[in-house]
């Protein structure tokens, strides 16, 4: 079995001072001890590098070199994969996306969830409801 991530469970873990942060930072530790799949997309990796570096997000933002540094501890895993498009990936985002009435910050959610559904990922760890209008999809908040 495999599983995803959003790029907001990996930036709570980040940022000390958020409400959220011990309990997504105890979800991260658990994901990276399990043997379970854990995968990433490389669009979700790169939103963590903008988000957790830009300094209108983050009261503390992280140098690149400090974010970098938490992905290749990700990403160094043997557990984790790492997702992009695959051939057919516009028919993919478009099935996903079809009768959803698409704008938006819902553009890149569409994005990432036509990559799982490449890959036949089905279950996402996130804060983001909108993931709740794929309907192939699985969503879960870690840390409700």
């Amino acid at each position: 079995m495999s599983y995803a991530l959003d790029v907001n469970i990996l930036l709570y873990a980040s940022d000390a001072g958020v409400p959220e942060h011990p309990r997504a930072t105890e979800f991260l530790r658990q994901c990276l001890a399990g043997g379970e799949l854990l995968c990433i997309a490389w669009i979700t990796v790169m939103s963590y590098l903008r988000m957790a570096t830009h300094p209108a997000l983050f009261a503390q933002p992280l140098s690149h070199a400090e974010a970098a540094s938490n992905v290749e501890a990700l990403l160094e895993r043997p557990h984790v994969r790492v997702l992009s498009e695959d051939e057919g990936f516009w028919d993919a985002y478009c099935s996903v996306v079809a009768g959803i009435p698409l704008r938006g910050n819902l553009v890149p959610d569409a994005h990432l969830a036509a990559i799982l559904k490449q890959h036949g990922v089905k279950t996402i760890y996130t804060r983001d409801r909108d993931f709740r209008k794929f309907d192939f999809l699985d969503v879960r908040d870690p840390l409700s």
